[in-house]
């Protein structure tokens, strides 16, 4: 069976969280371009009036470029998706208690909101599903040009459509083992797109 020698173009990618520690000049860029529409997002759930969604993930992301040392990929359980849900977590609690004198006027609804952010237990993050897949798909796009056609295609077919192992190694002739190392890597470099890793 052929082997796949070409698995990833570079694979000396640091992740975008050393990328931003560094200072290295694309890394805001591709936090915002990442994680932008999460942050949107999240305002959104918490009630943030639309006229003030951007200026809130602008503050986000600066409080996060400002604290990023204080994210520790190595903690068990750490996400950097979950350490910015904290850092936009509290830019949102920051927006409402500024307004505090106003919430009234909203009614009921807006009260209940301001009591709830304003609460300094841990609030779940309000991701779903859809919000992760489209995340994921954002980084897939940033990642796939690291690798080759046949190697990305294999890890479409593997990871996203969850055909099985033996399956994609007999329609690409590789081996099982070469098949679940293509996996990995592209996953480690999805993860280190993100940030986790």
């Amino acid at each position: 069976m052929a082997r796949d020698t070409t698995l990833s173009k570079d694979s000396s990618n640091p992740s975008l969280v050393r990328r931003l520690v560094d200072g290295s000049p694309n890394a805001w860029r591709d936090l915002v371009e990442l994680y932008g529409p999460l942050v949107d997002r999240w305002c959104r759930a918490a009630g943030v009036p639309h006229d003030a969604v951007a200026d809130i993930a602008q503050e986000t992301f600066f409080a996060a470029f400002r604290g990023m040392h204080r994210f520790d990929p190595a903690r068990p359980g750490a996400t950097f998706r979950g350490w910015l849900w904290s850092v936009a977590r509290n830019r949102i609690r920051d927006y409402f208690r500024q307004r505090r004198p106003d919430a009234a006027a909203g009614g009921s609804t807006a009260a209940e909101k301001l009591g709830q952010l304003a609460d300094p237990a841990p609030v779940e993050e309000p991701t779903d599903a859809t919000d992760i897949a489209r995340l994921a798909h954002r980084a897939m796009r940033r990642v796939e040009p690291e690798f080759q056609p046949q190697t990305w295609q294999v890890f479409i077919d593997a990871v996203v459509l969850g055909h099985p192992t033996h399956v994609v190694a007999e329609r690409y002739s590789l081996s099982p083992a070469a098949v679940r190392q293509i996996k990995s890597r592209i996953l480690r470099r999805l993860r280190q797109e993100l940030g986790d890793a």
